[in-house]
């Protein structure tokens, strides 16, 4: 990891175009390539970046013109995408710190309560779903992206459940591509969709009721039997 803190401006030009004025900023440069551009304020994400496969030109420029009142860069680092015309071009008048760093191998943020485990506890406990239901599979495949769980309720209709840890209307439409495209299948339609997650937006739930969708709130204590709290389905 090099990580550069320096008085920069940078310009990006291609499928888009940005421009990020001249201020102090920090660059950091992984191992794959991929450069990030971060200031002091605003959340973790990057003010812009480019991501890997990409190429880094290093460039320490010079005064072509001999004009001492000419103010030259420091450096300017060149990021070309592989795959497309991208570039961004960081360009730093002053480099306060341009550091390497060997960080080894992550382990990985390893995290309770996460999609998997609530696919995976809701699959073992079906039944939340509605008395007498029956579990077909989980991670059930389709032509665009697995169903989370896909189940027959106790009518003998195939339900697709789409999981999330907060649900939001992007879930929600997930789920609308799941349910449209398996209910061209003759031997599975009708298909009835739940969305379920352990928070769901008001505007999730306004869309799934709209889409004919049930949603579901997950209480995950719940499920790993650490709590007597309850599932709702409305």
């Amino acid at each position: 990891m090099r990580i550069i803190v320096a008085d920069c401006s940078a310009e990006y030009t291609g499928r888009l175009q940005a421009t990020l004025p001249l201020a102090k900023r920090v660059l950091l440069i992984k191992a794959d390539n991929s450069v990030l551009i971060f200031s002091e304020i605003g959340s973790y994400k990057p003010l812009n970046w480019m991501l890997s496969p990409c190429t880094i030109k290093d460039i320490t420029p010079n005064n072509a013109d001999d004009d001492p009142a000419t103010e030259v860069p420091e450096k300017i680092l060149r990021v070309t995408a592989t795959k497309t015309n991208d570039v961004l071009e960081i360009t730093m008048q002053h480099i306060y710190s341009d550091e390497s760093y060997d960080l080894g191998e992550d382990p990985g943020l390893k995290k309770d309560g996460v999609e998997d485990h609530l696919q995976r506890y809701l699959a073992e406990q079906i039944e939340r779903i509605g008395e007498g239901a029956k579990l077909v599979r989980r991670e059930y495949p389709t032509a665009i992206g697995p169903v989370d769980i896909m189940a027959i309720d106790a009518d003998g209709t195939h339900v697709a459940i789409e999981i999330k840890r907060h649900g939001g209307i992007d879930g929600v439409e997930q789920l609308t591509r799941y349910c449209e495209l398996l209910n061209r299948d003759p031997h599975l339609a009708p298909v009835r969709g739940i969305f379920a997650a352990q928070t769901i937006t008001p505007q999730a739930q306004v869309l799934a009721k709209d889409r004919g969708f049930t949603t579901l709130l997950l209480d995950y204590d719940d499920m790993k039997g650490t709590d007597d709290g309850s599932l709702r389905l409305f």
